[in-house]
């Protein structure tokens, strides 16, 4: 590039000095023309050696600009103003800085200064995700390793024989390992599940579809993949059963690390709340004493479908990530609803808490609209995998899509107006809603007539104290320590191991800043997207406000079920190890608490041995001394052993969801089994024990308002029929005993009721 050169000279020759000095105004005129000129094009020349710098760097001489041109006029008018002269030049010079500076400022970057920005960006994120996806993947191996060596040592699992391993399987999840075991002898697959779809081996005198009433599909996969990789030549049938339940967990705690680490912005809170989530083990999950349960193999999806929601919930993020959360967000969506039966009162739950973001406009209604297609699509692949299963079309989840469907059309609307205007139209919405919800759930339940639903709202009346009800099975379920009220032990082990405190710190500020929230948005104020630091809106982040909901209803339920603890303890761990890794959480709560926790040591003084030798004994005497044809009645938990480690006919299951299957059916059975622990049963729950409740439902005692007036004139049966007297000897006889177990065989001759 040549030299540019700013330069206007004006040569005077010596015969026009007069004519000259007759227009000098003119000339001074035009010299300050000229300098102005000059001073733009300056200022023009910089913006485009600015673009062409990085291709020639030394193109650009500013040589005119450095060196003005002077005039005789200049000189002469130089010598005459001296001082003047010179601060008018430095005044010009500081101007003429300024103007570079301001045209550097506004100067776009260079194509390449911006590229190598933002590929230094991009590979410090790469970097960034590769570390915290090892470590998420690490913290789910390390923890199922642990699950294992924990197992192998509670039961001394690789020395017991197989009727012992098969008996750990407690409460009585070892009927799920059974059907397992049967499809892995059927021969060929497919025959196998015909024979669980029209199974009349199972309860005595009905013939049942194992499949759904069970919720099999994952018997049926972990079968499958073990029959058709050839597994069986390297691994036994019973290791490779609980290892797979052992690697659901893993990716349980990973989900939960992914899970702390989208909303805090760090790994490091997915390190603490998987810390914490193994800490508090006990109240997590109940993988330790019941590794078939439905729950084991459900929550590991429920888990990583939040994850995933999580994800879908964040403001900016790129398409593709977007798109990779609403996949994954449907597949573990379908399979969560496939393989436990109360999957689907779980999502109403979760849909609750997506009901009342959308309704305080609090997430875009693109996104609650394929949130509703995820649901609706999973319930119809749902309702078809598991041959039209009525339970799913009369679910409340079902009813609340349809409210919320009905009441959409309506909803823009009651997003206008002043603040009052918006909270009254917002309890219209709800009624609307939560209205056309019960009635369609009403209609669906008098076409589909079915019990199950009845059966649970009278349940839940007598749970709350609105009814009472001398029916046994109700009154058996209350019982269960699933259905009780959790005890002051629980927020013990919390604030021991220092969750409780830090919960409670977080999901005080959490909540306070989504009410502000709530507030601005029922006032007419734009929710912020675009959210900074400083700003310290955490109560503005979707993804955020929905697990302040979603603690707040699911820990709600576990203060009135302690069975609810395994679905809210998990996420209390997430969600404070969240909290307390943020930046917009972490000065607030770090100043007034100091990080507690229990070393990981402890949990070695957990480890205690099990061993059960009079079921042994008893499993073994009816493989052995019982007819196959032979139906046994005892309590359901016993009888899910029975059928697993014998493959005998039961009369009834372990299945509390199923109320048909809980009416045991007596006059089918052949042999009944006493157990002691029953018998002799001490219970803190008031009128708790088995032989209370069997009092209370033949209308032994006084029973009314829930309260029991005088005791029982009638013999126990277990200690009557111990006695070997008339009449009971006419009905049982005794053909196995030991300290723990008495098997009567039922005599032909007369039946028995009680």
């Amino acid at each position: 590039m040549t030299e540019l050169k700013c330069r206007k000279k004006y040569t005077l020759d010596g015969d026009k000095e007069e004519e000259e000095s007759q227009h000098e105004p003119e000339v001074q005129t035009a010299t300050k023309t000229v300098s102005f000129l000059c001073k733009n094009i300056r200022v023009t020349y910089i913006y485009i050696c600015t673009q062409l710098v990085v291709k020639e760097p030394n193109c650009c001489n500013l040589t005119c600009i450095k060196e003005p041109v002077k005039t005789e006029e200049d000189e002469v008018s130089n010598g005459r103003n001296g001082a003047g002269k010179q601060q008018k030049d430095e005044d010009e010079v500081k101007e003429e800085d300024a103007q570079h500076k301001e045209v550097e400022s506004k100067t776009p970057e260079s194509p390449v200064k911006r590229s190598t920005r933002s590929s230094a960006g991009f590979l410090q994120r790469l970097v960034r995700v590769f570390f915290g996806c090892l470590a998420a993947v690490a913290c789910g191996m390390l923890y199922a390793a642990y699950l294992s060596a924990y197992h192998d040592r509670k039961f001394w699992f690789s020395t017991r024989q197989e009727l012992e391993r098969e008996i750990t399987f407690q409460g009585g999840s070892g009927l799920y390992y059974y059907y397992y075991k049967q499809m892995l002898t059927a021969t060929p697959f497919d025959r196998g599940f015909y024979e669980l779809m029209m199974d009349n081996r199972t309860v005595a005198g009905q013939t049942i579809n194992a499949v759904v009433r069970l919720s099999l599909y994952p018997e049926l996969i972990t079968s499958f993949i073990y029959r058709f990789t050839g597994s069986e030549e390297f691994v036994e049938p019973i290791y490779f059963y609980i290892g797979a339940v052992f690697g659901l967990q893993a990716i349980y705690v990973s989900a939960l690390f992914v899970c702390s680490w989208v909303m805090s912005g760090t790994w490091v809170a997915g390190m603490l709340a998987v810390a914490w989530y193994v800490i508090n083990r006990p109240d997590t999950t109940k993988v330790d004493y019941a590794i078939p349960l439905r729950d084991n193999w459900a929550l590991p999806y429920f888990s990583c479908q939040v994850a995933a929601l999580t994800g879908f919930l964040t403001n900016n993020i790129s398409s593709a990530t977007e798109l990779f959360c609403y996949l994954t967000m449907s597949a573990t969506t379908f399979t969560f609803l496939l393989v436990w039966e109360h999957s689907h009162y779980v999502l109403f739950l979760q849909g609750l808490c997506l009901f009342f973001l959308d309704a305080f406009d609090l997430l875009p209604s693109r996104k609650m609209a394929e949130i509703h297609m995820v649901y609706v699509s999973a319930l119809l692949l749902a309702f078809f995998s598991q041959f039209q299963n009525a339970a799913l079309l009369s679910s409340p989840l079902v009813s609340l899509l349809i409210g919320t469907w009905v009441a959409r059309n309506y909803q823009q609307k009651m997003k206008t107006g002043p603040f009052l205007s918006r909270v009254m139209k917002l309890f219209v919405y709800f009624h609307l809603v939560f209205t056309t919800g019960i009635t369609f759930s009403y209609l669906v339940k008098k076409v589909v007539q079915g019990d199950e639903s009845d059966f649970f709202l009278k349940f839940l009346e007598v749970k709350f104290g609105l009814n009472t009800t001398t029916d046994f099975i109700t009154n058996f379920l209350l019982c269960q320590k699933s259905f009780q009220v959790p005890g002051q032990d629980l927020f013990l082990r919390l604030t021991q191991a220092s969750v409780l405190p830090f919960y409670l710190l977080v999901l005080t500020v959490c909540l306070l800043s989504t009410l502000q929230t709530i507030y601005r948005r029922l006032s007419g104020q734009p929710m912020k997207t675009n959210l900074k630091l400083e700003d310290g809106r955490i109560g503005e982040q979707p993804e955020v406000i929905y697990h302040v909901f979603h603690t707040l209803i699911f820990g709600g339920l576990a203060l009135l079920f302690d069975g609810m603890k395994y679905l809210w303890t998990p996420y209390v761990c997430m969600f404070t190890a969240f909290g307390v890794c943020s930046p917009e959480l972490w000065m607030t709560v770090f100043r007034w608490l100091k990080l507690k926790s229990i070393h990981p040591v402890v949990l070695l003084s957990e480890v205690q041995e099990f061993y059960d030798p009079d079921k042994v004994e008893l499993i073994s005497w009816i493989k052995s001394q019982a007819p196959a044809a032979a139906a046994f009645a005892g309590s359901p938990q016993l009888l899910g052993t029975v059928k697993l480690c014998s493959g005998a006919t039961v009369t009834s299951l372990p299945l509390y969801t199923d109320i048909k299957l809980l009416r045991r059916t007596e006059d089918k059975a052949n042999y009944v089994i006493i157990e002691e622990s029953i018998c002799n049963e001490l219970s803190v729950n008031k009128g708790c024990r088995i032989k209370d409740l069997l009092d209370i439902s033949n209308g032994h005692v006084v029973y009314d308002k829930g309260e029991v007036y005088s005791f029982s004139k009638h013999g126990r049966f277990c200690q009557e029929i111990k006695m070997n007297y008339s009449p009971y000897t006419n009905y049982f006889t005794r053909v196995f005993w030991n300290r723990s177990y008495h098997v009567y065989k039922v005599n032909s001759v007369i039946s028995f009721q009680y």
